[in-house]
């Protein structure tokens, strides 16, 4: 192999040039010093974590899902689909779980995609994700105050100025106590992440509490009543197996928040260790509480009986523990508080990662010096979320919130898959350094006319192509005897490159005509065929060639490893797929409308200041020596 040197310029307005722009990549953030200015504050640890995971995950859906669940899907087998969806969600976590250790910057999944598929993708995802947190935080907020209002004496509780009111004319209902709460918690967040973190653990605790006192209490009751709920002639399953899968993947939604765990990597003092750990603990605390809850709320009364709205209140009203309803609408406000937290905890770090990339304006960037937060990031999500949950009721819009983090899932178990096969052998150097890369260029014995190194025109080859002009180069080991390795490594590299495409092609094609019934079975069947022949070849490719050896040390080398590669991964892709493609097409529909305007701001805004619109990609042995020879110069 040359030494491989390309600049990613766009030039001439060339259909190429909107190519390379889509799947240029950048390096881990810190490597090679490249940082940004004040850098966010290194103060979590694992407990930290573990509140920000669990608080994030375990909102007032396990009030509400663990009755609508049951009576519509899983009756009995309510703890079944909860494992069945804590171990799909845990596939997710594993894959996080290594890239944030490996990778340990702001950006969650936009910063891995960034890292291993390109710009495009990344942007798609990062907008995705701004959609997610906007709108969940709303809705969160707006769930709230009927709560709240239960505590203080029913629908009619709260103050006149806190209480929801119709605007006369128009059929909108405004809820003031929602847009506070936003403001509140946007105060919060921007005292510093330790002091907003730690806040959250204070209401995930009591939060907590409450779970423990409804598994507690309501064991005692069955043992006392002889756990009527489970003494019933439908059986376990009576929707049968099916039924019980089905309500899994209602419920995989109640596991999606320890993404928000990930999106806090570059605050983290040991991220290697405590990033894996953290999220491994939220994860496996949250599903503990919630196959513990439905265990014992599904046997107190029958599934067919329970209020759908309130089933554990109601359930424990039932067995005349009406001053346990209110214990348990404290729960619920208290973790629809701490959702509240961890809805807007991730976005502002989000929307600071794209700035920092240069795909969004550089004020979102700017880290407060004193609280080391993201504060005008924080404002700017606060007033979002503050505006949407006080004019609008976005319930309707919920389903949008999970296309933001089922992309954000299948893109890092696909960044897995790249970083462990086909990791970037290239990195990009900031244009500042095109003069040292021409000299080392030079010393090759080959350049350009114009002095510079390339081009994205497609007519441009590799500076250097000609292994003899390379005997006599320090830096280029002797390729006569790694010709044979290096032409293989090459090979690798190509296989598994189409394996990963094969693999991701036939998961959508196998998850969209399993899910498609009103297709014809002429077209279903020979689609799933296609599709599964074309999953089980990549599995297949993929298992039989070796990983790459750079794997061991791209990014921060020492961290966490992902187990069962690569059947972990794609097995987490075909899931999140499935999902995806089932989530309905009026939720697609508004989804394409935020993706369309996301596509133009890209295309008039991000691609054109991207960081990376004018760096000078070289292979990454020579990156370290450029680099380390520019810092000599410097010294």
């Amino acid at each position: 192999m040359g030494f491989l040197v390309d600049t990613q310029k766009e030039g001439g307005g060339h259909s190429w040039g909107y190519v390379r722009s889509l799947v240029r990549r950048k390096q881990v953030d810190s490597a090679n010093g490249n940082s940004h200015g004040h850098q966010l504050a290194k103060a979590l640890t694992v407990p930290h974590l573990v509140a920000i995971g669990v608080g994030a995950t375990i909102g007032a859906g396990v009030y509400i899902l663990v009755g609508t669940v049951a009576r519509e899907h899983s009756g009995p087998s309510l703890a079944l689909s909860f494992l069945i969806a804590g171990i799909a969600a845990g596939l997710s976590a594993f894959c996080y779980a290594e890239l944030s250790s490996r990778c340990p910057s702001a950006g969650s999944a936009y910063h891995y995609s960034y890292i291993c598929v390109g710009e495009g993708v990344a942007w798609i995802i990062g907008w995705a994700l701004i959609l997610e947190y906007t709108i969940g935080g709303s809705a969160v907020a707006r769930g709230i105050s009927p709560n709240l209002a239960l505590i203080f004496g029913g629908e009619d509780g709260l103050p006149a100025i806190l209480a929801r009111h119709q605007i006369p004319g128009f059929d909108v209902v405004v809820d003031p106590c929602a847009a506070i709460l936003v403001f509140v918690v946007t105060g919060l967040l921007c005292m510093g992440i330790k002091e907003s973190t730690f806040a959250q653990g204070i209401v995930t605790a009591i939060n907590v509490c409450v779970l423990l006192f409804v598994i507690v209490a309501g064991s005692y009751l069955g043992f006392k009543t002889g756990w009527a709920g489970y003494e019933l002639s439908t059986g376990f399953f009576p929707f049968g197996v099916d039924g019980m899968f089905a309500g899994s993947a209602t419920v995989f939604f109640a596991f999606i928040g320890f993404d928000s765990v990930a999106s806090t990597a570059e605050e983290v003092r040991n991220p290697q260790r405590d990033l894996p750990i953290g999220i491994g603990l939220a994860l496996l605390l949250c599903c503990s509480l919630y196959m513990m809850v439905s265990i014992v709320i599904v046997g107190l009364i029958p599934y067919y009986a329970m209020d759908p709205d309130t089933p554990i209140s109601s359930a424990f009203a039932s067995h005349d523990m009406q001053w346990a309803v209110y214990l348990i609408t404290l729960g619920a406000v208290m973790a629809l508080c701490s959702a509240l937290m961890g809805a807007l905890l991730p976005q502002p770090r989000i929307l600071m990662a794209m700035a920092r990339d240069g795909l969004l304006p550089s004020i979102f960037s700017d880290i407060n010096k004193r609280t080391q937060v993201p504060v005008k990031a924080t404002v700017a999500t606060g007033l979002c979320a503050a505006t949407l949950a006080f004019f609008m009721d976005v319930s309707q819009l919920a389903g949008m919130v999970s296309v933001g983090t089922l992309l954000a899932f299948t893109m890092v178990a696909v960044s897995v898959l790249i970083l462990r096969y086909v990791p970037p052998d290239e990195q990009p150097l900031p244009s500042s350094l095109q003069e040292r890369v021409d000299s080392v260029s030079f010393i090759g014995g080959e350049t350009t006319s114009s002095g510079h190194v390339g081009t994205s025109d497609s007519s441009h080859q590799p500076l250097i192509d000609n292994n003899d002009a390379l005997v006599d180069v320090p830096l280029i080991k002797n390729q006569e005897a790694l010709g044979c390795l290096v032409l293989s490594e090459e090979n690798r590299r190509i296989v598994a490159g189409w394996s990963i495409m094969f693999t991701c092609v036939g998961a959508f094609l196998l998850s969209y005509s399993a899910s498609s019934l009103s297709f014809p079975g002429l077209i279903r069947y020979p689609l799933c065929g296609v599709g599964g022949c074309l999953l089980l070849v990549g599995l297949i490719a993929l298992s039989s060639i070796d990983q790459d050896d750079a794997r061991h040390t791209f990014g921060h080398s020492g961290g966490y490893m992902c187990p069962f590669v690569p059947l972990l991964p794609i097995i987490c892709i075909l899931i999140n797929m499935y999902l995806l493609v089932n989530l309905g097409s009026a939720t697609w529909a508004r989804v394409s409308v935020w993706l369309l305007i996301g596509v133009i701001v890209y295309v008039f805004y991000g691609r054109k200041n991207s960081s990376l619109a004018d760096a000078v990609y070289v292979t990454t042995a020579h990156a370290e020596e450029i680099y380390r020879e520019h810092e000599g110069s410097l010294a």
